[in-house]
């Protein structure tokens, strides 16, 4: 009798498990909070991290918190430098291919200029 009360238990606990799950809401990031990440990442505060890319604490305040607006793409190119973070990652939050670490995903096949059939 124990064993099918735990089972009825284990049972109930799972459908309440997946139906949680199926209501289950994922966050969207703004590019503010993509900045914020990749800063944070580095260990650096913000003046540390301004001075890293040559502006202003300011301007690093206001990135992380204008919700994408009025931003210079060389200020999010010298932030995804500094980061290590893809820049199309911080602009859109989808990344491109990622390196597997032997360098196959970010080199393309090298094509031959000869395009005639060999001999």
């Amino acid at each position: 009798m124990l064993k099918r009360w735990h089972a009825l238990v284990r049972t109930h606990y799972l459908v309440r498990m997946t139906q949680q799950t199926m209501g289950s809401v994922i966050p969207e990031f703004t590019v503010s909070d993509r900045l914020r990440k990749a800063r944070e990442v580095t260990g650096l505060d913000q003046t540390q991290f301004a001075a890293e890319i040559d502006v202003s604490r300011g301007t690093v305040s206001n990135y992380e918190r204008a919700g994408g607006t009025n931003m210079r793409r060389i200020v999010l190119k010298a932030w995804a430098l500094r980061t290590g973070v893809p820049l199309e990652w911080i602009e859109t939050g989808v990344a491109g291919p990622q390196d597997d670490g032997d360098g196959g995903a970010a080199v393309r096949p090298r094509q031959d200029s000869n395009l005639r059939p060999r001999d």
